[in-house]
């Protein structure tokens, strides 16, 4: 017979599930760019930084519950309209945690009018093992618009003894321009499968990032590549041209290094196309 305080499952509350969103415009305003917002649910920004002088507003997306669990949405809808420059980055890494049953889902919605900017630069997201997660992005550009933004991704807490031997993740990257498809892609990772494994996919290997740019030279891609190779040890870079977009990817065993050559590769597309030296958030040393 069980004691009046022991729970059983039928009587154990379920995690609360949440459901937020983000939304952030930046706008052209006497030669500075300008933020407006509005959220609901446990999304938010802290105060514009400019270390680039008015043109260029820095942006930290906040998280306070820390983590995605089962269950929640997240949302975020961003826009970088005509002559307007937004970098929006996150204080730390994003975390899907294990999932007692329903998935989790973030969205990203980026959207840049003719002749603004956006970097969209968020620091790496950790899948648990045993999470059950969706990350979905897409990117809308109008003609001359310019986009920066990667993603990274890490697969499992292999530091601490735990591989992603179980659960689902998927994740998808769209990019258009004047709503004619540019760049569509989509991948899933089944935890303990081949493809984690095998040569033909991860081999082995845990953090996986990927930087597309809207610059397409080959001067610029020799020059990314050579750069690279000095600072990659371990990890394995790779670069494609497509329609006018530059695409960097990097798989590797740490998240610092994936992100630190990935970084290189941003700051040298971003002065190419702006000719705006690459500023990167403080809150990345920290």
């Amino acid at each position: 017979m069980l004691s009046s305080n022991v729970e059983t499952g039928r009587d154990r509350p379920r995690p609360r599930e949440w459901e937020a969103e983000l939304g952030l415009e930046f706008a052209s305003s006497h030669g500075r760019t300008v933020l407006a917002r509005r959220h609901s649910g446990p999304l938010t920004v802290q105060r514009p930084f400019y270390p680039e002088g008015g043109a260029v507003c820095h942006v930290y997306a906040l998280h306070p519950p820390g983590g995605v669990v089962g269950g929640d949405r997240l949302r975020f809808d961003v826009r970088a309209k005509g002559d307007a420059h937004g970098l929006v980055t996150t204080p730390a890494a994003g975390k899907f945690y294990r999932s007692a049953g329903p998935r989790a889902v973030q969205e990203q919605r980026l959207r840049v009018d003719a002749g603004g900017a956006l970097d969209w630069l968020p620091l790496e997201t950790i899948v648990y093992p045993g999470a059950d997660a969706r990350l979905e992005t897409r990117v809308d550009l109008a003609c001359d618009a310019c986009f920066f933004g990667w993603e990274v991704v890490c697969l499992g807490l292999p530091a601490s003894g735990a591989p992603f031997d179980r659960g689902h993740f998927s994740q998808s990257f769209e990019v258009y321009r004047d709503g004619e498809p540019v760049l569509l892609e989509r991948a899933r990772y089944q935890g303990g499968s081949a493809l984690l494994a095998e040569p033909w996919g991860l081999d082995g290997f845990t953090v996986f990032g990927t930087l597309i740019g809207t610059v397409d030279s080959a001067p610029l891609a020799d020059k990314i590549r050579e750069q690279a190779l000095e600072l990659a040890a371990n990890e394995r870079f790779s670069l494609t041209r497509v329609d006018g977009l530059t695409v960097c990817r990097v798989m590797g065993d740490n998240a610092f290094r994936v992100r630190d050559l990935l970084a290189g590769a941003w700051s040298t597309m971003r002065t190419e196309r702006l000719g705006r030296t690459a500023c990167p958030p403080r809150v990345w040393n920290t």
